[in-house]
């Protein structure tokens, strides 16, 4: 009886509230334990980067912990299996792609400690290759992809105007209502390109004191609104949104990434006791493109985490312009973080800043819903 009671509709909020507070206080209370089994088993991280100046600051960081993104993962892993409907196929996928990413960061974590271990012969910091850790992130994107346009596909919605529309088979435009026709190819393509340039990108961002976290902190936030009122029929119609059966049980997705971060921060900001690692920034870039995709709302990931895009395109700038002009740089180094970091600005100072950003860009996000 209170299982049925609990998994009410009517009661989403009273989940949404339980995820976030479990995955905050499973991160707050087990992450001093957690830091010193990762300083006994010696995984601190080692940052180096073909920078001298940039080396000689964050040398400090020399023995760091890392890999904490694990205990993030587990934290929301565990609030959606206590407070989410598993009944849902989008959160059983949810669960598939945040193990999924979490192990393939993971490995790659755990390759580049060991590569740097005392007694290793190899001591390159490479881990997985680019190209590795890319195919991996293509093939779950693909399955993700094949699996939402499956179940989607006799989902239908009449719009404000009275036309029956398909929610997964539509792409939606900001400041746009009317949807344009997505066929499986290019849903799959469009897909592929959210949640993997998605994870990618936050994993970028991951390389400041508090920076990654507090930034998918906002955004999740943004999300948590997207697809409570994309599940809802009235309040999609509303606000001219595709109507999505079932998305709002993302929302209690949402709320425990929100709470295993906030939770994380407590431990990660300035200065850091411990870092996320490859295992919690691939994951948790990887859901926010999975809720995009799911909500369709694939351009307001782009805008709500404008601080995501930019450090991606300074990396891709940086490599098309060092290539272009055969060894000159367009940053000091990139991520672009970094390079206001040599510019003299403290560390605080750029997170700070960087989080101001993502708020501004997260407004703006939010106001389109107004001007469609």
């Amino acid at each position: 009886m209170l299982i049925h009671w609990l998994f009410d509709e009517k009661n989403l909020i009273l989940r949404m509230c339980c995820a976030a507070v479990l995955a905050f206080l499973i991160v707050a209370l087990l992450s001093p334990r957690m830091i010193r089994f990762l300083l006994r088993k010696k995984m601190g991280d080692r940052p180096e980067f073909d920078n001298a100046a940039l080396n000689q600051l964050c040398q400090h960081k020399s023995s760091t912990p890392t890999m904490g993104g694990m205990l993030v993962v587990a934290a929301i892993f565990v609030a959606l299996a206590l407070f989410s409907d598993l009944s849902v196929m989008y959160i059983r996928m949810a669960m598939v792609g945040l193990l999924w990413l979490s192990m393939l960061g993971g490995l790659d974590d755990w390759f580049k400690l060991r590569k740097n271990a005392p007694g290793m012969q190899d001591k390159s910091r490479d881990g997985l290759k680019m190209w590795q850790k890319i195919i991996f992130q293509i093939g779950l994107a693909v399955l993700l992809a094949i699996f939402i346009y499956s179940h989607g596909r006799e989902s239908t919605y009449l719009d404000y105007d009275g036309r029956q529309i398909n929610a997964v088979q539509s792409f939606y435009f900001p400041f746009r209502a009317q949807p344009v026709h997505l066929p499986l190819l290019w849903f799959v393509i469009i897909s592929v390109l959210v949640m993997v340039g998605s994870s990618n990108a936050v994993n970028l961002t991951d390389g400041m004191d508090g920076l990654a976290g507090g930034c998918v902190v906002i955004v999740t936030g943004v999300f948590l609104i997207l697809t409570w009122v994309a599940g809802v029929g009235a309040w999609a119609n509303l606000f001219h949104l595709p109507f999505v059966p079932q998305a709002a049980e993302l929302t209690v997705l949402c709320a425990a990434m929100i709470g295993a971060c906030v939770g994380f921060l407590w431990y990660n900001c300035l200065p850091a006791q411990v870092f996320m690692g490859d295992t919690g920034s691939l994951p948790l870039g990887g859901m926010l493109g999975y809720i995009a995709v799911v909500t369709r709302q694939e351009l307001m990931l782009f805008l709500a985490g404008g601080v995501f895009v930019m450090e991606a395109l300074s990396v891709v700038l940086q490599i098309g312009y060092f290539k272009s002009t055969h060894g000159k740089r367009l940053f000091k180094i990139a991520p672009i973080h970094h390079h206001f970091h040599l510019l003299g600005w403290a560390e605080s100072k750029v997170v700070v800043r960087f989080w101001l950003l993502s708020i501004i860009f997260a407004a703006i996000a939010m106001a389109t819903l107004k001007l469609r």
